[in-house]
């Protein structure tokens, strides 16, 4: 496994920390998520567990903060050092494998949450690797090598030269002894792979002594240093030097390569193993799958095959009569559908030895556990289905696919066209470019594979341009392959594989889709001559329901593969039921289940998180005549007598209950189990854990529905009480595929949990796909923030040019960021403060004196950057941890185009503070209405390309819709170009007709209206004039009209601005009107989130609030005054109406989530805005609101010059895009 040096004291005392995903083992992801929820914790409740000096003890875990890493970080107490005015503790950082000093005033206590996971610093030593000295005898003058208890200065510094030179460190662990791993270290050094135990050995810094129980002892030999009396013998592809030291016989090596390799080295272990009697036993909790020397055990099957990366996987698995197993030592599971030979060594893999050798030569890890499975009858060409949550790899379907391309004879009787053999279908243009790329890796291996990648856009001329000749593998997405079946219907005659990736995202988001190309190449089978055979493989991360009709109705009994525990069990059927209860009321509830499984005679776990509830839970059932058993922990009896008293209780025909606390599922290890009651609420993961019980009693059987009762074997009940919404959301997801009746209190926890969770994104960046696009797919899933937070979206220090927006501006585009995202300056035509300021800066680093480098650098300030003849200021966002050279390279940001960039510390030049007084000028510009065909979630970079290329640092004029601190929306933006000679301005394009254009784009008409949505749903702000930087843009009718050539450019019609004058464009700005908050004035109370929408006769208002009461509601002809008690809490809304109302048939009617006011309308007509006076609590209904025919876009006269309306879409578009005749 790979892993990360931590800290290093010598090779029998040294730190590390698993880098991979190594099944059993705590990712690195785990750790990053648990600093940052300490973090937040613990800076956000600075004095919360806050520890007496008396109360600290040695030995134990608490919480300090680490000056030198600036972070919380877990600490173990070494020492405790009294002193007059307190405790000075050493502490060990246990997962940085740093010490420190800290007060005992700045001890926090751990919270259970954050001790229930493993440290991260593994302490380990090389494993049978002890230290040797030169002992010199004076009286016979001779040197000899012998044992030493400590190792010597050389042997250390070798060793953490190594590790420091090591571009890449893997561990192999063979056991454990007193929570110290003892390790195979392999390191590569400028491309030499080397063994570090065999190095040391080869150097005479060390010997191997075998491990405890061995036959042989020589802790008393001796060598001498005479090189000739040292025989060595060399093993594996390093040729390490191991001493044929008296520590017994070593076998020559009997092949060379990497089988050789992991035989002598399994020779090794096996010499230390010759004591031991019976099979390996499980190790200490911290590595899960390890032998103890406790135990006097070796694992034997942990062998380094370090040119494969990964220990060989020898764990075989037994078949049961259900095709389910759980796999050895290593804790993985995999569901079959029917029996397969796992082949996890990549020499014995299914596949030709040209694309193992490429492999190979690329470090390809695997095969991993998953693929071990669903290689053998992938390359066997049967049908194939896999769930995994390695289901976003392509290699799990790639190598075999590639392996049978290479059988030329199944291909012959295939009709001589030019059609591909192999479809890939990926959900997206972005993974369908990965697994492009992987191809064109592998390709050198295979003959005449020459892979092809179809992204076409929506551009009809575009896929009958598509030619397909001598490709034997095809990647596209489903949208692009029926825009070529339209013009190529022959194209799948020859496909004899379709491998669907991302089989989940494919059947979610175009399933309708999918089945159309499923059926195209069913008709094209069933036509094809010569029978050839056919074969479809579907991977995955989720089970999905649709894939039930795609094994039915085209597939060929396909083997199905799951390591997934809960996609097994929606597969398996399992039974999902939930039950609302009052927690005080569980254990009633726990006998009526059990009556109703009693009658059944089920097998039933009653699973829970603590040893009391074991022990309360079975004394109810005792006192209520149920036979039943326990087992937690502290219970005496042991997990074999539990498991064979509880079986002999269900087949002697008893009800058999068994009580259980969660530490205890792995230990017994059941799977027959046909009922869980999940007393306790379950985490995802422990969830799993229970599933796991029941597995072999998971259906095999092909069902129709998920709750299809004639096929369920299993039952999982969760009790539901008010206090379980910390894990909602996880369950909520699994048990809404799984097709079970979820009741509202479910769902309301999980809303909690979510609302909580986007609560804790607030100091996050606020989401990119919801500024562009004006929607997020996955809010849940996406980690950065989906609301406006006020101190992060107001920029403090703002450029006039922003504060002072017009709706007619000058863009200078210099970063572009994708399509529609760039960044830039806003550009004043009549005094551009920043021209004047580059000018001067400029002129003032020409002097070579003025060019100060700077000695130290420091985060967040200002300093200038000297590039050609160019100046910039710039702002160093990110340092090195350590500067431990003069010269660094330093992360910076230009802060007046927005791009960032890496340079050497010493380009920085220190900026005076002249040149710092204008605000940054770098602003974000978005084009609106516009974004990817076919639903993607990324622009496709030929889209990017193109636009980068036409509009990168040339001016643009557009209409500013929206503003947010230094971000601005602008619909149209286009390029004007002035033509003296004729006296007109003309367009020369529309950024956003331009990318319609190369038909990878489409029309979003909601985006601006979701962006002003997302900003009215902000928080109330302090003071109403800060208001003024949201400008919305609503109301511009009556704004005053300037007639300048850049008005007139953003007219519908693009012919008819040639009409205009040739004065130069303006942009002189008309302000709105400040934006009053009413709220400011109203003392008492809360003011509740109101949403409005209207029809011809009536206005309706919804006002958010929880259950109210003591509500009160007066009419009169222009107000509305609202009141009423939520929660303890009074809220209150006084109205003023913009226009009459008939007090006596308006009305208010309360609901259990909101209050809702109809208000019957005097005069009949839409009214332009509901109050008088603007206030931030209420906004628009746009789920209910309809357009008026008054508010579309229409074409205005170029002779009056004025301004379209606000909201108007389409200002400004090439020639090509109008219908009308403009040319005339």
């Amino acid at each position: 496994m790979d892993v990360v040096v931590l800290k290093v004291e010598d090779p029998g005392c040294f730190w590390l920390a698993v880098k991979e995903c190594v099944p059993g083992v705590v990712s690195e992801i785990v750790y990053e998520i648990l600093n940052d929820e300490m973090q937040q914790f613990y800076d956000n409740y600075k004095d919360a567990g806050e520890i007496k000096r008396e109360e600290i003890e040695k030995g134990q875990v608490y919480v300090v903060f680490s000056e030198e890493l600036q972070c919380w970080c877990r600490a173990l107490v070494e020492s405790v050092q009294h002193q007059a005015d307190g405790c000075q503790l050493g502490c060990f950082l246990v997962d940085y494998a740093r010490y420190c000093s800290v007060a005992s005033e700045d001890m926090r206590v751990l919270v259970r949450a954050f001790a229930e996971i493993p440290h991260r610093a593994k302490k380990c030593r090389l494993y049978c690797t002890k230290p040797l000295t030169l002992r010199i005898d004076y009286c016979e003058d001779t040197a000899k090598i012998g044992p030493a208890k400590r190792w010597d200065t050389a042997a250390i510094q070798h060793f953490r030269k190594l590790l420091e030179e090591a571009t890449e460190v893997k561990a192999t662990v063979q056991a454990v002894e007193e929570k110290v791993l003892e390790v195979f270290l392999f390191v590569t050094v400028r491309d030499d792979k080397i063994c570090v135990n065999d190095d040391l050995i080869a150097k005479h810094f060390a010997y191997y002594k075998e491990a405890e129980g061995s036959s042989s002892d020589d802790s008393d030999n001796e060598v001498s240093l005479n090189a000739k009396y040292v025989p060595v013998e060399f093993i594996g592809p390093t040729f390490v030097a191991r001493p044929k030291l008296p520590f017994g016989e070593v076998s020559p090596l009997v092949e060379p390569g990497l089988a050789g390799w992991s035989s002598a080295l399994e020779k090794i272990c096996q010499r230390s193993s010759t004591a031991i009697n019976g099979n390996t036993v499980p190790v200490a909790n911290m590595v899960p799958g390890l032998p103890s020397k406790e135990d006097k055990a070796v694992q034997t099957d942990r062998l380094p095959q370090f040119l494969n990366s990964n220990s060989l996987q020898t764990h075989t698995v037994e078949d049961d009569q259900q095709s389910l197993q759980n796999v050895g030592e290593e804790k993985n599971f995999v569901f079959l559908s029917k029996k397969i030979e796992p082949s996890s060594v990549l020499e014995t893999a299914p596949l030709f030895d040209g694309l193992k050798k490429e492999l190979s030569w690329n470090k390809f890890s695997g095969p991993t556990f998953t693929e071990s499975y669903c290689w053998p009858p992938a390359a066997q060409g049967y049908d194939v289905i896999v769930i995994s949550h390695q289901g976003k790899d392509p290699l799990l379907y790639i190598p075999p696919v590639l392996t049978l391309l290479q059988l030329e004879s199944d291909y012959q009787a295939l009709p001589n066209m030019g059609g591909p053999l192999a479809l890939i279908l990926c959900p997206g243009w972005k993974k369908a470019q990965l697994v492009f790329d992987l191809l064109k890796t592998y390709r050198k291996s295979c003959r005449y594979l020459h892979p092809m990648l179809v992204i076409l856009g929506q551009n009809k001329e575009a896929a009958s341009q598509v030619e397909i000749r001598d490709c034997r593998v095809v990647v596209t997405t489903p949208h692009n392959l029926l825009r070529l079946l339209e013009h190529n219907t022959w194209l799948l005659c020859r496909l004899c594989h379709l491998l669907l990736d991302e089989i989940e995202v494919l059947l979610s988001d175009t399933a309708e889709k999918v089945f159309t190309i499923l059926d195209c190449y069913k008709k094209a089978a069933a036509q094809a001559r010569g029978n050839p055979s056919r074969q479809i493989i579907a991977v995955g991360t989720q089970w999905n329901k649709h894939i039930i009709p795609l094994i039915k109705e085209f597939m060929n009994d396909p083997y199905i593969v799951i390591t997934v525990i809960e996609e097994a069990a929606i597969f398996g059927n399992v039974h999902q039921v939930v039950q609302p209860c009052m927690s005080s009321s569980r254990t009633a509830e726990l006998l009526k289940i059990l009556d109703f499984t009693q009658r059944n005679l089920h097998k039933v776990l009653v699973c829970t998180d603590s040893v009391t509830e074991v022990e309360m839970i079975h004394k109810a059932l005792k006192s209520n005549s149920i036979a039943s058993l326990k087992k937690h922990k502290e219970s005496k009896c042991n997990a074999k007598c539990v498991l064979e008293r509880w079986r002999k209780m269900h087949s002697s025909g008893t009800p058999a209950v068994l009580v259980l606390a969660d530490d205890c599922l792995q230990p017994l290890g059941i799977t027959d189990a046909t009922c869980v009651i999940h007393f306790s609420f379950p985490s995802p993961a422990v969830f799993r854990q229970r599933l796991q019980c029941m597995t072999d009693n998971f259906c095999t059987v092909i069902k129709d529905s998920a709750v299809d009762q004639e096929h369920t074997k299993a039952k999982s009940v969760i009790l539901l009480t008010e206090n379980s919404s910390c894990h909602a959301p996880g369950i909520l997801h699994c048990l809404k595929r799984a097709e079970a009746e979820i009741p509202e209190e479910l769902h309301d926890s999980a809303a909690r949990v979510r609302e909580s969770e986007e609560n804790e994104k607030f100091s996050r960046p606020l989401c990119a796909s919801l500024k562009t696009f004006g929607i997020c797919r996955n809010r849940t899933a996406c980690p950065y923030r989906h609301q406006i937070n006020l101190s992060t979206d107001m920029a403090q220090n703002t450029a006039d040019e922003m504060i002072e927006t017009p709706d007619r501006v000058t863009i200078l585009p210099l970063h572009i960021v994708h399509a529609t995202n760039y960044f830039g300056r806003i550009v004043k035509k009549q005094k551009d403060q920043y021209t004047v300021l580059a000018k001067e800066m400029n002129d003032y680093f020409k002097v070579p004196e003025h060019r100060i480098s700077v000695n130290i650098v420091e985060k967040s300030v200002f300093y200038g950057l000297r590039e050609g003849a160019i100046c910039h200021r710039v702002q160093v966002v990110e340092t090195p941890a350590k500067d431990e050279e003069n010269v660094c390279e330093v992360t910076i940001k230009y802060i007046d185009e927005g791009r960032t960039s890496e340079v050497k510390s010493d380009q920085l030049l220190h900026l005076p503070v002249k040149f710092q007084s204008l605000p940054a000028q770098a602003v974000e510009i978005i084009v609106c209405r516009v974004k990817p065909i076919d639903n993607e979630v990324e622009w496709n970079p030929k889209v990017t390309d193109h636009i980068n290329h036409k509009i990168k640092g040339k001016l643009h004029h557009a209409k500013v819709v929206h503003t947010l601190g230094k971000t601005v929306w602008v619909d149209p933006m286009v390029r004007v170009t002035n033509l003296p000679v004729l006296k007109m301005w003309i367009n020369e394009y529309s950024i956003r007709s331009e990318i319609l254009s190369t038909g990878l784009g489409t029309d979003n008409p909601e985006h601006i209206a979701e962006i002003k949505k997302l900003c009215r749903q902000m928080p109330v702000l302090d003071h109403a004039e800060n208001l003024e930087h949201l400008s919305t843009k609503e109301d511009t009718a009556g704004l005053e009209e300037v007639s300048s050539p850049q008005d007139t450019l953003i007219e519908e019609n693009p012919a008819e601005s040639c009409n205009t004058s040739a004065t130069p464009p303006s942009d002189d700005a008309v302000q709105a009107k400040e934006a009053e908050d009413s709220t400011v004035h109203q003392q008492k109370g809360c003011h509740p989130q109101i949403k409005w929408f209207q029809d011809n006769g009536t206005v309706t208002l919804r006002l958010q609030i929880l259950k109210a009461a003591d509500s009160k509601c007066e009419f009169s002809k222009e107000e509305v005054v609202f009141s009423a008690y939520s929660e303890g809490r009074l809220y209150a809304a006084d109205l003023e109406l913009y226009q009459s109302i008939i007090a006596e048939k308006s009305t208010c009617v309360i609901k259990d989530r909101e209050a809702v006011i109809l208000l019957v309308k005097e005069k009949k007509g839409e009214w332009c805005k509901l109050l008088k006076n603007k206030n931030v609590h209420v906004s628009l209904d746009f789920e209910h609101w309809e357009e008026s025919e008054d508010e579309r876009p229409f074409t205005v006269d170029s002779a009056k010059l004025s301004y379209p309306p606000a909201g108007y879409e389409d200002g400004i578009e090439s020639s090509e895009d109008s219908d009308t005749e403009s040319d005339d």
